[in-house]
Formats: C-alpha cells, sequence, structure tokens
C-alpha cells in the first residue's frame, strides 16, 4: 500500500505531506482546486511522462517521493532484484523522481538511481490509474483480447508463450523467404561479384600466420650483408685479434701464481676460464651463424611479391588473413544460398507450411481457452454490471477468427497473439441485441464497464494501488451509490483512491481528503487536509448544497455518513 506521499514545487503545489492508510480514500474539493495535480504527482513517481512546464513557476525543480508498505511475497520484490536494485529488508519501498525546469528527469528507487524504462516497470506493479481517458480504451478492439488473456490466466500465458516460439520461427521463415523471391536480379549481379571474390580469395591460398612468417623472412634477407658484416667482424675480434689468446695467457699467468694467494687469486682465476670458455663456445656459434647466412634477391622478390598480394586481400576483405578466411566462408555461403535458390525456395516454403501447420494448432489450443475464460468472463462482468445498477446487462465476448482473404478463403491469419480478434458486446436492454461497445454504451456505462473490469482485474494483477479519477463520471442516484458501494468493496482487496464530485462516493471512503487552492501574497498554493467528522459534514454538505452550506445540508450529510457506516459494518 501508498503509506506517504510527498510533493515539492510541483504546478500550483509550493510543498504537500500526506499519509495514506488501507482503505478507500477519496479526494474531494472545489473545480480548479488541484485534485487532479496529486494524481499527476504519484503518477510522475511510478514513470509517467513528465514535462518541464510541470515545475512550480519560479522553481528550479519538483520533487516527488513516494514510500510505499508492501508483502514480502508482492511481485515488485521480483522486478526489483532483476533490475539490481537493492530492496528493503522491512519491506519498504522508496521512490523518488525529480524534474528539472529545464526539463531533464532523475529517478530513485530506495536511494538506487534508475532509468525511466526501469521505473515504469517498476510503477505497473504499484499503481493502476485509472482516468476519464481510459474510457476509450474500451473502445479499443485490440486491447480486448489482451484482457480476456490476463483473465485466462497462467494456463493460456504459458500456451501463448509457446505459440509465440513458433510463430517468431514462423516470421523469419517468411522474411527469409520473402527477401530470396524479391531480390531475384540483385542476386544475378552478386552471384558474379561472389563468385569473383571466392576465387581471388581461394587462388591465394592463404594460411594463417603467414603473413607475420614472410614478414620475418622479408627482414632477414633484406639485411643478410650488414648481419654478415657484423658477425664476421665480431669472430676476427675474438679469433683473428687474439682475443680468446690474449684471455688463454692471462690464464696461465695466474696459475703460475695462484698457489702464493689461493684466497684471492682462485676465484679470479675461475672468472677468467668460465670467460675463456664461454667466448670461444660465442665464437663457434659465430662462426656457424655466419656460415648459415644467405643473401637471395629472387627469393626476397618473390616474398615482397607475395605480401604485396596478402596487403591487397587486406585493403578489400579484413584486417588479417583470418578476417579474409571469415569474409571467404561467409561469401560462399551466401553464393550457395544464390546457385541453390530454388532448392532453398522450396525448403523454405515447406518450412514455412509446417510451422503454419504448428502455429495453427497451438492458436486453435489457444482459441479454445478463449472460448472457455470468455463465458466465464461475461458472466464475472454480468454479476458486477448488475450490482452497478446496470440489471439487464448482457455482456459477451466476441471471438472470431482473423481471415487472411489473399491467401484464399477460409484461411486464417495468424498474428502475434494466436489467430482471434475479441471484441466486447454489450446489451443494456431487454430485447435489444448484443453490439460492440462504441455502438451502445455511454459515458455513465462506460464507467460501470471500466469499474466492473478494475474489480475483477485487482486479484489478477496484483497491483496493491489503485486510483480513480473521476470514474464516477455521468452517473447520478442509485448508480452511484452502487459505485461507492463497489469502491468500498474493492478497497478490501487492494487500496482505493477516488477523485469525486459525488457526496454519494464520498461518504463511503474510510479516509477523506480535501484539496484546497488558495491565494497567499501573490502566490496560488493547493493544499491537502485529512477531514475529520464534522469536517466531512461540511464538505459533504458542500457537495450537496453548493456555494451555501445549511443546517438542513449538514444534516443530509451527516444522515449519508451514518447511511454509509452502517452499510460498511453490515
Amino acid at each position: 500500500m501508498l503509506r506517504e506521499l510527498s510533493i515539492r514545487n510541483l504546478a500550483v503545489i509550493e510543498e504537500v505531506h500526506v499519509t495514506f492508510h488501507h482503505g478507500f480514500h477519496v479526494l474531494t474539493g472545489e473545480t480548479g482546486a488541484g485534485k487532479s495535480i496529486l494524481i499527476d504527482a504519484l503518477s510522475l513517481v511510478v514513470g509517467g511522462r513528465g514535462s518541464a512546464d510541470m515545475v512550480r513557476y519560479g522553481c528550479d525543480k519538483a520533487e516527488m517521493e513516494a514510500m510505499f508498505d508492501l508483502p514480502s511475497g508482492h511481485p515488485v520484490w521480483r522486478v526489483l532484484e532483476k533490475q539490481g536494485v537493492n530492496a528493503s529488508s522491512e519491506e519498504m519501498l522508496v521512490v523518488r523522481r525529480e524534474l528539472s525546469s529545464q526539463g531533464k528527469s532523475s529517478s530513485r528507487v530506495n536511494g538506487q538511481l534508475v532509468t525511466m524504462t526501469m521505473l515504469r516497470e517498476i510503477g505497473e506493479c504499484l499503481v493502476n490509474i485509472h482516468g476519464q481517458h481510459e474510457h476509450q480504451s474500451l473502445l479499443r478492439t485490440e486491447q480486448h483480447l489482451e484482457w480476456l488473456d490476463m483473465f485466462a490466466g497462467d494456463l493460456l500465458i504459458e500456451r501463448k508463450q509457446q505459440y509465440r516460439e513458433v510463430y517468431s520461427q514462423l516470421q523469419q521463415a517468411r522474411h527469409a523467404l520473402k527477401d530470396i523471391e524479391s531480390s531475384a536480379r540483385h542476386n544475378v549481379q552478386m552471384l558474379d561479384l561472389y563468385r569473383f571474390q571466392i576465387e581471388e580469395i581461394t587462388n591465394a591460398q592463404l594460411k594463417p600466420g603467414e603473413d607475420e612468417l614472410l614478414s620475418e623472412q622479408r627482414r632477414k634477407l633484406m639485411y643478410a650483408s650488414k648481419r654478415m658484416d657484423a658477425v664476421s667482424d665480431a669472430y676476427a675480434l675474438l679469433y683473428g685479434g687474439k682475443g680468446l689468446d690474449a684471455v688463454s695467457k692471462a690464464v696461465a699467468k695466474l696459475i703460475d701464481i695462484q698457489t702464493y694467494d689461493a684466497a684471492k687469486l682462485s676465484p679470479l682465476l675461475e672468472q677468467l676460464q668460465s670467460a675463456f670458455y664461454q667466448a670461444e663456445d660465442a665464437a663457434f656459434q659465430l662462426r656457424d651463424y655466419r656460415d648459415g647466412i644467405e643473401s637471395d634477391p629472387d627469393q626476397l622478390s618473390q616474398i615482397e611479391d607475395r605480401l604485396d598480394l596478402i596487403n591487397g586481400l587486406k585493403r578489400k576483405y579484413g584486417e588479417s588473413i583470418p578476417d579474409i578466411l571469415a569474409y571467404l566462408k561467409k561469401t560462399a555461403a551466401e553464393r550457395d544460398k544464390i546457385e541453390n535458390r530454388d532448392e532453398l525456395i522450396e525448403n523454405l516454403r515447406v518450412q514455412e507450411a509446417k510451422l503454419y501447420a504448428q502455429a495453427l494448432d497451438n492458436a486453435k489450443e489457444l482459441s479454445k481457452l478463449r472460448e472457455h475464460a470468455s463465458m466465464k468472463l461475461a458472466e464475472a462482468i454480468e454479476t458486477e454490471l448488475k450490482q452497478l445498477q446496470m440489471p439487464n446487462a448482457l455482456f459477451r465476448v466476441k471471438l472470431e477468427p482473423c481471415k487472411d482473404e489473399s491467401k484464399g478463403e477460409g484461411h486464417v491469419r495468424l498474428h502475434a497473439s494466436g489467430m482471434d480478434e475479441a471484441m466486447f458486446m454489450l446489451s443494456t436492454n431487454p430485447g435489444e441485441p448484443l453490439k460492440p461497445l462504441s455502438k451502445i454504451a455511454s459515458g455513465g456505462e462506460m464507467s460501470r464497464i471500466m469499474l466492473a473490469l478494475k474489480i475483477i482485474f485487482a486479484e489478477i494483477d496484483q497491483v496493491p494501488v489503485l486510483i480513480f479519477d473521476e470514474v464516477d463520471t455521468g452517473v447520478s442516484g442509485r448508480a452511484a451509490q452502487a459505485i461507492a458501494e463497489k469502491l468500498s468493496q474493492l478497497s478490501a482487496k487492494c487500496q482505493v483512491f477516488s477523485i469525486t464530485h459525488l457526496p454519494q462516493v464520498a461518504c463511503m471512503a474510510d479516509h477523506h481528503y480535501e484539496i484546497r487552492k488558495q491565494v497567499i501574497g501573490e502566490r496560488t498554493s493547493t493544499s491537502v487536509t485529512a477531514l475529520l467528522e464534522r469536517d466531512r459534514i461540511d464538505e459533504l454538505a458542500r457537495m450537496l448544497g453548493g456555494v451555501e452550506v445549511t443546517e438542513k445540508t449538514r444534516h443530509h450529510a451527516q444522515e449519508m455518513l451514518d447511511l454509509a457506516h452502517r452499510q460498511k459494518g453490515a
């Protein structure tokens, strides 16, 4: 449930902090007092669209913060875990939204920054706002199938996921088939190019690492003369320059005298002897290296030509030999696809037919589940409508398969949710045929149908906060009383808020808040006040009598409250 809501510098609200409770809440006040701004603030908190002009004039930013108290098993905790947001061990969730006067927005959940996409996903689990404009969603038939599927429950959702996996494969096959069939001329042109490229790369007979090996060989051949001179000079210095002979004589000298001071001369003798043997070994290695140096201009020229060929292929097909070979593999596959076009088309057509048959079977299963769910949904809505003062209402869900006339009579067109089209049908008076909602329902009837749906789906979607922004528009008398009673009953399952102008609805609330606009100095500001019993009587009297509140209207208001208490206690 929503525990607290704080608002600063939003539209005409300077600063408001409201505490809420379990049950049914109503928000009332004069027209233009700012009742809907509270709903706008909560909408922003759960990811609604904001703009710079919503920030109070003269302020840098608007701030909205809501604290929710949720059970440990609520779906929002799974969403938070998936998003990597730290969940509160105390089962409290704090959502904060800031909106700057430059139009920039930032959001935090339990102190952690979240994106707008993340916030909307979280908000869908927390708050469901129903305003007057949502009546229009009842007229969109594409929405009807979605509602029916939600009502049908887990089995249909599971089957629909299985269907969508097959449907996705079907769409891929169809796209592949369409691409091949629609690109005949282009394929002929590309086939010549692919063949040329494949031949060019294949004839090069590339080997991974070949370019690095050739570069090393080229470097050795290019500097063969310089290497020969340097190594020969080094060898000559060791042998021809009597370098080794000098070390050998030094060793002989130390051997003659080492017995006179063995402690100091023996280590020096060992160093000289070791140096002699190492220098001798190095000299032999230099001689062997010198003898192995080759200078082959023809081989160097061949290597240069080979590297030029490889570098030319790199400029065309990839930065390395593995990249070129990968391009060759890809191009060969494209060539094979074009050369085997007819066979591929036939295979894709067979695959499409199999996938269509499989998807159609799955779609038919969905239709059976929907047919069963539609009868239950119609029964549930009719029950709710009878209690909402529409005793003669008949409600049906018209399910029909989508037709694809382009593929012949009787061919079913599949879509992402199956093969069905759903349309809500209503008859409000005895003897009248069932007709689409758009052709029969008045504003008051639409309000009650939407309320009936909200009541039915309250337990299905597990959203803890339901907000109705003037859902009672277009109704009066007994119908208004019935809506009030339904909202009160609904509040036993979730926290309910209603902005209303009807005293019949307001008197049924467990908690009553008055929204008031006032001018302080030269600025307009909106305040929110939780009304006590006497204040409620005055506010209900104002709603009953208009500008002038009399003892008679107060008495009537008191009677309405007393009756509401008895109805809720029954």
